[in-house]
């Protein structure tokens, strides 16, 4: 009787199995990540006794906006598809008459019974449609627990600080990998995976991932209250530190991030203001433009004073006398630094000097016109280039005292007196012959 029941099971089954299947999914709702796909079957129609799991060669597969389907032999993934329409699926295990050759379907649903019949008349086979959820999962809040440290970096105030911060919002991921996500993550759902049965564990892991996060933020010298407005840079760190648990192993990426508060300790917030203070009153000009506004705001509060204008003005002027000291200190700290400048800017001129002297060869220096011993043509104090050597017996001392070598005096300006028989050419030549030697113009 066994064997009779198989073979009547195994016949009965495989043609109940021979009806195209058409699965489809409704709408997934946003709490929905995976969920397996359901065969259509209204009162009119015949394929109400084929098996759920048994997809036939031909089968129809609807897919949405928003969705990726999957089919599953086995357990082995052998189809996929995320783009949009119906998919028809024509490789698989399981025949039918109605599709392909007629001849070689019966030969392949007879040897589909005799397979059967080894199994006491069941499948011996399962066939699953899964349909993941490619939209974007929002609304996922977050919030530390724990402060984070964050190295607080400023090059303009010098400003180096390690604290801690505290944040909150929200963040939303997205599944880009399906067959990772099946493997490693939900595998053979019996009806739907949900994200909260994760939800905790990968809140956890994007909130420590913020360490590193804040981390790289730091390297950009991008202060706590302005991570607000950071969010695709904090996006892409955290996705970077969270690439081998998140995209490797599971198929998840973040797709954005909405910080709402950022706060760290009353004495670091103090402690930064007072750096970037000092910073602003290092500057004379700063120091001077807050000295003028506190005046200004001192002359109205003297005017409403309810004590008498006298009282408020002597308080200003109280006010003002302070401003006035402290912006005379800024000045005279700012004019010392200036001195300090020159001073170092001089000694580095007498030391270069000494180093020329002592390496200058012996009978090789002179003294330029601002006092400056120089051993090279140029003088490194004024630029003066080195005076040429006056030729032999072409010298003449000036009325004033100068030692000449030219036809003018450079100290007075007077014109080289000329020796007897000498003549001036008006094209200024001094010639001693009866033409010019430049011009060839006769003496006058």
């Amino acid at each position: 009787m066994g064997l009779i029941k198989a073979a009547f099971g195994a016949a009965g089954g495989t043609l109940a199995d021979q009806w195209k299947e058409f699965f489809y999914c409704d709408s997934i709702s946003k709490e929905v990540l995976v969920v397996k796909g359901q065969k259509r079957t209204s009162g009119r129609s015949s394929n109400t006794k084929g098996n759920d799991n048994i997809i036939t060669n031909g089968s129809g597969i609807a897919v949405a906006d928003g969705q990726c389907m999957m089919i599953v032999e086995q357990g082995k993934v052998v189809e996929i598809c995320a783009e949009p329409g119906e998919f028809t699926f024509d490789s698989s295990t399981e025949p039918t008459v109605f599709s392909g050759d007629l001849g070689d379907s019966i030969v392949e649903t007879l040897r589909v019974m005799g397979k059967r019949f080894t199994y006491g008349g069941d499948t011996g086979k399962d066939q699953r449609v899964y349909y993941f959820n490619t939209k974007e999962i929002m609304d996922n809040k977050f919030g530390t627990a724990n402060p984070i440290p964050f190295r607080v970096l400023d090059s303009k105030v010098n400003l180096d600080l390690d604290t801690a911060v505290r944040c909150s919002g929200v963040y939303s991921y997205k599944i880009v990998d399906p067959i990772r996500f099946y493997t490693n993550v939900c595998a053979n759902v019996s009806d739907e995976f949900r994200r909260d049965e994760i939800e905790s564990q990968l809140k956890t892991e994007f909130v420590d991932a913020l360490q590193p996060a804040f981390g790289e933020l730091s390297n950009l010298e991008i202060r706590p209250n302005q991570i607000v407005s950071h969010n695709k840079e904090l996006k892409n760190a955290i996705n970077e530190a969270l690439k081998e648990d998140w995209y490797e192993n599971r198929g998840l990426e973040i797709m954005s991030i909405a910080i709402g508060s950022v706060s760290l300790p009353e004495e670091d917030q103090e402690y930064i203001k007072q750096a970037q203070r000092a910073r602003a009153f290092s500057d004379p000009g700063m120091g001077a433009g807050l000295g003028a506004i506190a005046g200004a705001d001192g002359i109205k509060a003297a005017a409403s004073n309810e004590s008498g204008a006298m009282n408020g003005f002597v308080g200003m002027g109280m006010a003002m006398n302070a401003n006035q000291a402290t912006n005379a200190a800024n000045a005279n700290l700012y004019a010392m630094n200036q001195q300090n400048q020159q001073m170092q800017m001089q000694q580095q001129q007498m030391q270069q000097q000494q180093m020329q002297q002592q390496a200058a060869p012996a009978g090789n220096t002179w003294t330029c016109s601002c006092g400056t011993q120089v051993s090279g043509n140029f003088c490194p104090n004024c630029g003066t280039k080195k005076p040429e050597p006056a030729p032999a017996g072409n010298t003449w001392t000036c009325s004033c005292g100068t030692q000449v070598t030219g036809n003018f005096c450079p100290n007075c300006g007077s014109k080289k007196p000329e020796a007897a028989g000498q003549w001036t050419c008006s094209c200024g030549t001094v010639n001693t012959g009866k033409f010019c030697s430049n011009c060839g113009s006769p003496r006058q």
